[in-house]
């Protein structure tokens, strides 16, 4: 019997380092610049006002993980993207996620030093922690920041609502309400792809503007319509099918089962309830990335959580749905489907 190997414990453990070092890359516009032509290792020393030995070993580290190309060795060696790098995490490209990137390297990455604090105390550690405000409540206060905000957000989720467009069933329906839609994404992709559905984006007044002029840009105005409104105060607007895209993490239990059974109210017979999250798997073992996705939503929320397709399914039987499956979608994510 062979002893055990500390490797895989020491490559976690040191992945902050390399986390670190994409944040930056993403968060200075290295991929972007990159996409104008290779570099070399002082082209970039210079364009950054970096210090050569540190900068050589920043480019290497990327280098070494495949998050950076290089071609060549010693001082003449030219620095380039990836494959992946290129279509993804430059600014100007369609398929760009690294909006979400920017925003865990300005924001959100400090934060992690107090996870033991909030595994704890079950409190926010964001700006919340002291400013005393909720999360919410701080950002849409904000409209600049919140429409960052929102680009940020769409970087992670575009691809997961291109594939639900894509790949949902939506013969017989006729018409969907996101419900806390924001400048309506989801909305966008599925009217682009079905012209005989009619789309209602559901968000706070403070969104719906941006919602509109998104909209509008992309010739759907006569398909999507941007609706005010509190989706915990107010009714949700009828529709065959409702969606909450990365909605449902963000609250504790109490309203998670409430906006369940507000979705619920808000179907007819027949009608379809989606949530699409990063679900966690039901035995708990494998989807990194959902468990991930609920320490963030611990350390933005304090009492939110993500949660696995049997605890959605149970929290819609108990609303009243009846019949359930799951669609997975793009990487870690899934449509949770519950029927009326």
């Amino acid at each position: 019997m062979s002893s055990p190997d500390p490797a895989a414990i020491m490559r976690i453990a040191s992945g902050y380092a390399v986390s670190r070092m994409l944040l930056a890359a993403v968060g200075m516009g290295l991929y972007t610049r990159l996409a104008d032509g290779p570099m070399t290792l002082m082209d970039v020393v210079r364009e950054y006002g970096l210090l050569r030995r540190p900068a050589m070993d920043f480019l290497d580290l990327l280098v070494s993980v495949d998050m950076l190309g290089r071609d060549g060795d010693g001082d003449d060696a030219l620095y380039r993207n990836t494959e992946a790098t290129a279509a993804f995490l430059d600014r100007n490209k369609p398929g760009y996620i690294g909006g979400i990137l920017e925003l865990w390297d300005k924001r959100n990455y400090g934060f992690w030093t107090s996870v033991p604090e909030a595994l704890k105390t079950g409190q926010a550690q964001n700006e919340t922690k002291h400013a005393g405000t909720p999360f919410f409540e701080t950002l849409y206060a904000d409209p600049e920041g919140l429409e960052a905000f929102m680009d940020a957000m769409n970087g992670s989720s575009i691809r997961n609502f291109e594939r639900f467009a894509e790949i949902f069933a939506f013969d017989g329906y006729a018409s969907l309400t996101d419900v806390g839609g924001a400048d309506a994404l989801l909305s966008r992709c599925v009217a682009a792809r079905h012209p005989g559905i009619r789309c209602k984006s559901f968000d706070l007044p403070a969104v719906t503007g941006i919602a509109a002029r998104k909209i509008a840009d992309a010739g759907l105005a006569g398909r999507i319509e941007a609706i005010a409104g509190d989706f915990f105060a107010d009714p949700l607007p009828r529709a065959d099918i409702v969606t909450m895209g990365m909605i449902l993490h963000d609250w504790n239990l109490e309203r998670k089962k409430l906006l369940i059974r507000k979705a619920f109210e808000a179907l007819p017979e027949g009608g379809a309830f989606v949530a699409i999250e990063a679900l966690i798997d039901d035995a708990r073992r494998t989807n990194t990335a959902g468990l991930f996705m609920s320490l963030t939503m611990l350390m933005e929320f304090g009492d939110a959580f993500d949660f696995t397709g049997a605890e959605f399914r149970e929290w819609c039987r108990e609303a009243g749905f009846s019949r359930f499956e799951t669609i997975p979608l793009d990487g870690p994510s899934s449509a949770a489907v519950a029927y009326k």
